[in-house]
């Protein structure tokens, strides 16, 4: 019966995804660029979708998360999983005692699995829509600072270290907290989401 009822909504959940992105990227972009050579799947070789429509996607992605695995969307806690294989593969198995390592097991789990379905899915995205190519330095980085790719990396590598240890210290970063929390009306995760989003605009603004 519960099977069965899991059957259904997935059906509707994908007749929804699907509906709801056609219906929202059509009124953002020009109806030939659906490329009508790829009938209901055109929209999958767009540049950009709308955000509307991406808002609905991930809110049904998060329906998912919850039926099949009965856990919120997150994938900070993959870095501390592979942080663990890492030092594992150095210690061996002096590292599995660690008392973190004993609450995050270092091991690949369905979040783990969720980080490479991320970079996989943006780089076919990026592949289907003719977008795809090597850019060691972003554009707006390199209209400010040059085309040196050294001070981009050091500067990303901090950025991504800070961001980390916040995330393991709030025990959540922008999916686990600003996704899932904030879909389940958690207080914490608000308060996590705006101190995310104001942190990034006034680096943003102290930087550029």
């Amino acid at each position: 019966m519960i099977f069965r009822a899991g059957l259904c909504v997935s059906a509707f959940a994908v007749l929804l995804l699907t509906a709801a992105s056609l219906a929202l990227a059509q009124g953002e972009v020009e109806a030939q660029a659906l490329n009508a050579g790829h009938g209901i799947f055109g929209f999958l070789y767009l540049k950009s979708w709308s955000p509307y429509a991406a808002g609905v996607g991930i809110g049904i992605l998060s329906w998912f998360a919850f039926l099949l695995s009965d856990h919120p969307l997150g994938v900070s806690t993959a870095y501390a999983r592979s942080s663990g294989m890492i030092e594992t593969a150095i210690r061996g198995e002096k590292a599995r005692r660690r008392p973190y390592y004993q609450k995050f097991a270092p091991e690949i789990d369905w979040e783990w699995m969720l980080v490479i379905g991320l970079i996989a899915g943006a780089a076919l995205s990026a592949i289907l829509s003719g977008d795809f190519a090597w850019r060691f330095v972003p554009g707006v980085w390199a209209s400010h600072f040059g085309d040196g790719w050294l001070l981009r990396w050091f500067t990303a590598f901090i950025g991504g270290a800070i961001m980390g240890v916040g995330a393991r210290w709030a025990n959540g970063c922008t999916s686990g907290h600003a996704l899932s929390g904030t879909m389940q009306l958690v207080l914490s995760s608000w308060v996590a989401a705006i101190g995310i989003f104001v942190g990034g605009i006034i680096t943003a603004l102290l930087i550029f």
